[in-house]
């Protein structure tokens, strides 16, 4: 009979996706699958503690320089590890260089915790991303690699056809919409030996009537104007949404919440920029 796994502390390092853009709630903070998991698994286990450090629009030698060492030295049972991607997404990208401060952190952070989870990040479809998909994919490969050598999980969102439908996308077309981040919440969960609470994170969105021409034009011009040019600006000038931004839980305390905060609730399409 298999025996659930017993985890008493995580900490999650990455960027926007691991922070929970764009996960909204109510009181304009973000939640993310890192919160959903991180309820769950307190639920399970009094006195669970969590920390996210994660920051928007970190490249991974940021993540690196500021997170890998601390969350090295907190002594966690889980600690996650997604990073890479914005680097892939700059018009400029040395891939050696990226592989290698993705190697040193996970060679750091796997001798520290007793289970490093790493992912093959989802991708959506579009002209915007198809570009970058090369690198992206080269990006994937070392994570296999790293995680056969050193012990560590990798949740696969990637092979996952369901996480590309764009319903499961913030209008922004770069951060995962609510839905989005609760099947990687079940995705992680799965992976970490825990018994599936929703088997079917995999399966696709049920089909709707797709918007019309003028629809689907129109909303890629707001799209074009409200986020792509402002994130091609930041790109081309080094600049970051996460520019002076602190971690989201910088410390391992006691999670307080719940994981079925604002359950149901539709994807949030409100206007913000990409990371």
């Amino acid at each position: 009979m298999q025996t659930n796994p017993t985890h008493t502390s995580l900490v999650a390092v990455g960027d926007s996706f691991t922070e929970g853009m764009s996960d909204l709630l109510p009181d304009g903070s973000y939640r993310g699958w890192a919160d959903l998991l991180a309820g769950r698994m307190a639920a399970r286990t009094p006195g669970f503690r969590y920390a996210n450090l994660a920051v928007r629009g970190k490249l991974i030698g940021q993540i690196v320089q500021e997170q890998v060492g601390v969350a090295a030295a907190m002594d966690a049972d889980v600690i996650t590890l997604v990073g890479g991607l914005n680097d892939t997404l700059r018009p400029k990208c040395d891939m050696g260089m990226v592989k290698g401060l993705l190697t040193e952190a996970v060679e750091r952070l796997a001798p520290a915790c007793k289970q490093l989870v790493l992912m093959r990040s989802p991708g959506r479809q579009g002209p915007v991303l198809e570009r970058f998909r090369p690198r992206m994919e080269e990006l994937f490969d070392c994570v296999d690699g790293l995680a056969e050598r050193h012990g560590a999980l990798v949740v696969d969102l990637y092979g996952a056809p369901s996480l590309s439908d764009p319903r499961l996308w913030d209008v922004d077309r770069l951060h995962l919409a609510p839905e989005g981040h609760r099947r990687v919440a079940e995705a992680v969960w799965q992976t970490l030996g825990y018994p599936a609470e929703d088997t079917e994170w995999r399966t696709p969105v049920p089909a709707t009537v797709p918007p019309g021409w003028a629809a689907r034009r129109a909303a890629d011009a707001r799209f074009a104007r409200q986020h792509l040019i402002p994130w091609i600006g930041r790109r081309l000038t080094g600049r970051s949404s996460g520019d002076g931004r602190p971690a989201k839980r910088p410390e391992l305390l006691p999670y307080e919440g719940s994981a079925q905060e604002n359950p149901g609730r539709p994807p949030v399409r409100a206007r913000r920029h990409l990371a």
